[in-house]
């Protein structure tokens, strides 16, 4: 067996290989390029397609390319080195498109959706792809991966997790709604892409200064609170329009502007919240995002059943999940 594990996240704009030590989970090189699925499909229908190569074939030959640089910045040799692939690979602009698990989806891994490879001549690496899961209405592929390794790092911490919501922000912020070792049901929210396409491309983006969203002063807050609260009262539609007026009325400055329309939207995604008062929340951001999280659960007064995770330990969760499911498939292997 191999001394390393590569563990690959491969969203649809993002590509994320790391290289762990299989004995402590440790990760001792990481790569990070802009070589998305969703760019690495176009790639191929333009040049891999049109040339004989199949879709398979043209993405292990990127993946190979990405693990030879891996390899050089390591000092490593990586040859016959297993991977693990989770994210929009399995999905139909992917690798393979690979079924979704089904929910109620057991979060040790056992009921995961996977497609095994063999090492090839040309790719000396077994490779285990991952696949999503999806409700009645709802997908997702990469969060549920996430998901299980948090939970077993949780556990390891001693912190329990027997019923709460997990709040992953993002492009599509997910809502996961755990009970008892199971995901039981999920929403997704377009929080980041509205956002992105109210700032940039439609009539809000000469009321909004978005380069402002790193100064986090007093009054770019108390714009941000207003939004929240506007998301409350008059509903998105109605308050994305407000964020012209501001700028027309001159009662807010293109930057606290930009701060307003975040929480506008940020607070659309996370009023349904103040219904499930059952449930205790989870955040789980790992990047600049969770400071916007934050301000909008004082503002919606959730702060009192909230729980916001360190980025550290969110930056650990998806290779962690890879490693769990990658372990389980092995064993799966060695029993047949």
């Amino acid at each position: 067996m191999s001394n390393y594990l590569l563990c690959c996240d491969w969203g649809t704009s993002f590509f994320r290989l790391q290289l762990l030590q299989y004995s402590d989970d440790q990760c001792v090189g990481e790569l990070i390029a802009r070589e998305g699925i969703a760019g690495t499909f176009d790639a191929w229908r333009k040049t891999g397609a049109v040339n004989g190569l199949t879709r398979e074939h043209f993405f292990r030959r990127q993946l190979r390319q990405q693990i030879q640089v891996l390899a050089q910045q390591v000092s490593v040799d990586l040859t016959k080195v297993p991977l693990v692939i989770s994210g929009m690979a399995s999905s139909s602009i992917g690798m393979e498109e690979v079924p979704y698990a089904t929910l109620p989806f057991a979060l040790d891994g056992s009921q995961a959706s996977v497609r095994y490879y063999e090492a090839e001549p040309d790719f000396p690496h077994e490779m285990l792809l991952i696949s999503g899961v999806r409700s009645q209405q709802d997908v997702m592929r990469g969060e549920e991966t996430q998901l299980i390794g948090l939970i077993a790092l949780l556990s390891q911490a001693g912190v329990g997790t027997a019923e709460a919501i997990f709040v992953f922000p993002g492009t599509h912020s997910k809502h996961l709604y755990v009970q008892n070792g199971r995901l039981l049901n999920f929403t997704t929210y377009m929080t980041g892409e509205l956002f992105d396409l109210m700032a940039h491309q439609s009539l809000l983006r000469e009321s909004v200064e978005v380069s402002s969203l790193t100064s986090f002063t007093a009054a770019n807050k108390i714009a941000f609170r207003r939004g929240v609260r506007q998301a409350t009262t008059s509903g998105l539609l109605n308050g994305l329009f407000t964020t012209r007026t501001n700028q027309l009325f001159e009662t807010l400055t293109k930057s606290q502007n930009a701060f307003y329309l975040s929480g506008l939207i940020i607070g659309a995604e996370l009023y349904p919240l103040l219904t499930q008062t059952d449930w205790p929340l989870v955040i789980c951001s790992g990047s600049r995002l969770t400071a916007f999280y934050e301000l909008a659960i004082d503002e919606l007064t959730l702060s009192v059943r909230t729980t916001i995770l360190p980025a550290e330990l969110i930056d650990k969760a998806a290779s962690k999940g890879q490693m769990l499911l990658f372990r389980n498939q092995t064993v799966k292997e060695t029993t047949r």
